[in-house]
């Protein structure tokens, strides 16, 4: 197995990014819950995501999402960051709130919408230069209910027009990351529903258009381990959007449903060379009943966990297996790596970093829950609403 001290040094090179959007109210379609203390404008979420990364030590990016993140002066606000440790991460666009965007944005039959929702995007593009993002990160609720509602080729041909034309505008620097997802909200089709789509206009566009995984944007059953092994192996893996699921609906903490399948994933990303910069790590994330904070903290950790043990996997012992066709030795090498209990390692390494060896006990010593419930009373909360 491989040494603590690897683990240890191979870990301090992680950094994850946490969503803006999971600090303010958020939930499901049912009801979103709203919280005291929650934060009312970017520079407080910005202030709350300075608290998970100052307890984690690995999330120093926080991600935006137009217009929930709107300001006045986007280059202001990452100086704000910066001020507090932290950077402004990918740029999120949202085409899939509006009225005009009942049966779809850049795929929409009507040529004006599908302008708007072009507009948007290259707004973000221009949001990304003035903060100096890398990423742009685009999901597309786009699809029809029934079958007959719209040309499903010719749905796939405004798409391609719209990538295409973001693309050309994305500097020699930025990315996109094309997301999907295999249904939600439309009911029969969807424009953009699985890892096959994306790559193929991933593909076509060329090398700054990179799929980004969602954990929870799968079937039941679906191996997502081996989409991030092949995505891997073709160069065309961005990005994760880490999260869970149990049934349809995704954004629980990561980790929380199947934290055996986050460690398959994690194993193949060391595996497949994407344990680099080049390939982000990101949450995206919606806390309905659970505190904002403390949950972020959890997902962050749950994804360290995850990422010690694929790191501690004895790569030669499973070459060898495999080499040998050695089922369950094989296996036992993944197991033994899965089994570990890692915690008394990630303890270490956040102290041997002037950190406390428990974030979550940590924050909740720090007093800022309490804190942003006395300073954060009138105002209007950010949040999304259902």
């Amino acid at each position: 197995m491989t040494a603590p001290s690897a683990v240890k040094a191979a870990l301090t090179s992680q950094s994850l990014e946490t969503p803006s959007w999971a600090y303010g109210n958020s939930g499901t379609r049912f009801k979103v819950f709203a919280q005291s203390g929650v934060p009312r404008d970017p520079r407080e979420k910005l202030d709350d995501a300075a608290q998970v990364h100052r307890h984690t030590g690995i999330a120093p990016a926080v991600a935006l999402h137009i217009p929930w993140d709107r300001v006045d002066d986007y280059a202001a606000l990452a100086r704000y960051a910066k001020e507090r440790g932290l950077r402004l991460g990918a740029i999120n666009a949202n085409v899939f709130q509006d009225d005009d965007y009942k049966l779809g944005s850049v795929c929409h039959p009507d040529a004006a919408v599908r302008r708007k929702a072009l507009g948007h995007l290259m707004e973000c593009v221009d949001i990304m230069d003035a903060t100096g993002s890398r990423d742009l990160k685009l999901w597309f609720a786009d699809g029809t209910n029934y079958p007959g509602q719209d040309d499903i080729r010719g749905r796939q041909d405004r798409l391609a027009e719209a990538l295409a034309a973001v693309y050309e505008r994305l500097g020699d620097d930025q990315r996109m990351l094309l997301e999907y997802k295999f249904f939600e909200p439309a009911f029969y089709s969807t424009d953009v529903p699985d890892w096959g789509t994306a790559y193929a206009h991933c593909l076509r566009l060329g090398p700054k258009a990179q799929v980004v995984v969602d954990t929870g944007h799968h079937a039941p059953g679906t191996n997502i381990e081996f989409i991030v092994a092949v995505l891997l192996r073709e160069g065309k893996l961005g990005g994760f959007d880490f999260n869970s699921r149990f049934y349809a609906d995704d954004d629980l903490m990561v980790g929380a449903a199947d934290p055996f399948q986050l460690f398959r994933i994690m194993v193949e990303v060391v595996g497949g060379g994407g344990f680099t910069p080049d390939v982000a790590f990101m949450l995206d994330q919606c806390h309905n009943i659970e505190p904002k904070i403390p949950a972020i903290i959890r997902s962050v950790m749950n994804v360290q966990e995850a990422t010690a043990k694929a790191l501690l996997v004895d790569r030669d012992a499973l070459a060898t297996a495999q080499a040998n066709g050695d089922v369950l030795g094989a296996n036992a090498v993944l197991m033994d790596a899965y089994n570990t209990d890692v915690r008394p390692l990630l303890a270490e390494l956040r102290e041997e970093n002037g950190m406390g060896p428990d974030p979550m006990a940590a924050y909740a010593r720090s007093g800022w829950a309490e804190q942003i419930v006395e300073q954060r009373k009138g105002g209007q909360q950010a949040g999304w609403g259902a």
